[in-house]
């Protein structure tokens, strides 16, 4: 299933999607508001979040997709988002050239040990159509979209969008300044809706498009397929929980194949549009900071 948050008149609703319609589950019993509710309860009872969705269907009224994606707010509230880099050859081979940083990133991608990094957390994440934003003290900022995984409890309950928002020139500048290239307000983006393993199908091969339109016109577009990734979810998150604080959920990004040639950077306006198979399209506009 596909699972939605959206609010009208101040109230938010979690919505589930199956083959036949959208349901409204929140105003069934016990009222469940968010996916991290479902994944309690499926957690208590030994169900999958599918299960204990589908014992509420019968009884939640229907809710039209157009009324869905008109009210759509961030599918999740992760207590923290991390990140998984250098997991597609891309990655590296964008650093060649560039002496240390080169280097250190070849070694991520060939290492046994892969880079995971914390990336933000919920006042710095945004969700489906609101703005991501772009720093003023930074000439080249590009978007990074990534297949990402729901983690509760630090285990694989859900998958979704994620658009790891990266300004490259200050991390050129010098490696130690990677977390001010990424760690910013409004850096990151997650929607618009959380799969389960039932939907997504192998997580592990589905393809995923980046599109940027400047004025109307298409900037940049790219595909890739999960398939290239060198790591798998389940390592990414077995590094993130290893000797850390865990908390009740959170999103963990996977590492990007599609980035944009060294000529190009967003700009104020700009649509970033990031599909993928299964899942759906994340948009968010871009905003100068």
């Amino acid at each position: 299933m596909r699972y939605y948050r959206i609010q009208r008149d101040g109230t938010i609703s979690l919505i589930a999607e199956d083959d036949d319609g959208a349901y409204n589950l929140t105003e069934t019993e016990p009222e469940p508001a968010s996916f991290m509710e479902l994944a309690d309860a499926a957690s208590l009872t030994d169900q999958s979040v599918d299960d204990v969705a589908r014992r509420h269907l019968d009884d939640a009224p229907s809710v039209d997709l157009e009324t869905v994606s008109e009210h759509l707010i961030r599918p999740v509230d992760p207590d923290e988002v991390w990140g998984g880099g250098v997991t597609y050859a891309i990655s590296q081979e964008s650093r060649e050239g560039e002496g240390g940083l080169e280097e250190a990133y070849i070694g991520a991608y060939e290492g046994d040990r892969p880079e995971v990094y914390f990336k933000g957390t919920p006042t710095r994440t945004v969700g489906p159509g609101d703005n991501i934003g772009i720093r003023g003290d930074s000439d080249w900022d590009v978007p990074e979209p990534e297949f990402t995984v729901i983690l509760h409890d630090g285990n694989i309950v859900g998958y979704t969008v994620g658009n790891d928002v990266c300004s490259r020139d200050i991390e050129r500048d010098n490696l130690l300044y990677l977390p001010q290239s990424k760690i910013y307000d409004k850096s990151c983006a997650i929607g618009p809706c959380v799969v389960t393993e039932e939907t997504i199908g192998d997580p592990h091969d589905v393809e995923m498009t980046l599109t940027i339109e400047r004025d109307g016109d298409v900037a940049f577009t790219e595909s890739t397929s999960t398939s290239e990734m060198v790591r798998t979810c389940d390592e990414l998150a077995d590094y993130f929980r290893r000797y850390n604080y865990v908390p009740k959920s959170t999103a963990l990004l996977t590492g990007t194949s599609i980035i944009p040639p060294d000529d190009f950077t967003l700009q104020e306006g700009d649509l970033v549009s990031i599909e993928i198979e299964n899942v759906g399209t994340l948009q968010n506009p871009v905003e100068q900071l």
